[in-house]
């Protein structure tokens, strides 16, 4: 920046050297230029000033802002290395999840594995049991095959006459389909269970929906031991009341699936592994 210097007093006597050479005029308009000269010394000192001031504003916000710098840089490495640190970290991380990934795939892959196994066994045993039966005989009997136990439903109102234990005329057609089942495995044990609805029941010799559901399966397991020779040793009679439904109770329909006979077959571990490969003798 050049400074501005200014001679106001040798101007002066310049001016006053030539008063005595000028007229009035001339000396009115070199005061009046004096005057004026005066105000602009004046005024550029105070802007010097104030430019001075502003340079060290400006220098001190400078060095400000270098400390402010160095402050940002060293704080730029030390996230930087924090960064490069979590990165290590992070890979190390993605590795080993990648191999709980993996571990959890194998997993994964060996239950499905296991439920396609599982399901294919069960309806290798469904296919054996039944092989037995004619496709009409299998449209009246519900059988499923749970975790290598064999469930056969079958409703009251096939089995009983209404509102007792009695076996029906037209319950022998059914259990016909269901002894040739149990017959063609003689090792298998049976469990003939009675399920009812929650509706009161209270007759001669019936107190309740216990009575009634036992009195209902010892009907069945009676009528399989007498008019189809399956051994007693083999049987077992069980009454579950209304305490096992498999529907609401709240309609018609869905107590009219509540009150069923179940004849579950289970097979011992050694027997179920044999049924796979042997087919019933017939």
């Amino acid at each position: 920046m050049k400074k501005i210097v200014l001679y106001p007093t040798l101007t002066l006597m310049s001016a006053l050297a030539l008063t005595s050479c000028v007229s009035k005029k001339e000396h009115a308009a070199l005061q009046s230029e004096y005057s004026e000269m005066g105000k602009k010394y004046h005024q550029t000192q105070l802007e010097l000033t104030e430019a001075r001031t502003r340079i060290t504003s400006l220098e001190s916000l400078l060095a400000a802002e270098r400390s402010n710098n160095e402050s940002l840089k060293k704080q730029f490495e030390s996230l930087q290395g924090s960064l490069d640190k979590s990165i290590s970290q992070g890979n190390v991380n993605i590795s080993k999840l990648v191999d709980e990934i993996n571990s959890s795939n194998k997993y994964i892959k060996h239950l499905v594995e296991a439920k396609s196994k599982s399901d294919s066994l069960n309806m290798i045993l469904t296919n054996n049991l039944t092989r037995s039966l004619s496709k009409d005989e299998l449209q009246d009997v519900d059988i499923k095959v749970i975790k290598g136990v064999v469930y056969v439903s079958l409703d009251d109102n096939m089995l009983y006459k209404s509102g007792s234990y009695e076996i029906s005329p037209n319950a022998e057609k059914t259990l016909t389909k269901v002894a040739k089942i149990i017959n063609d495995y003689k090792d298998f044990e049976v469990l003939v269970e009675g399920n009812t609805d929650n509706q009161p029941i209270s007759r001669e010799n019936i107190r309740n929906n216990w009575d009634l559901s036992a009195l209902r399966a010892s009907s069945v397991v009676q009528a399989l031991q007498n008019k189809f020779g399956v051994d007693p040793k083999r049987l077992t009679a069980a009454g579950r009341g209304q305490f096992s439904p498999i529907a609401t109770n709240d309609t018609p329909e869905g107590r009219a699936k509540n009150r069923r006979t179940q004849i579950i077959i289970t097979p011992k571990l050694d027997q179920f592994m044999e049924l796979i490969d042997q087919a019933p003798k017939n």
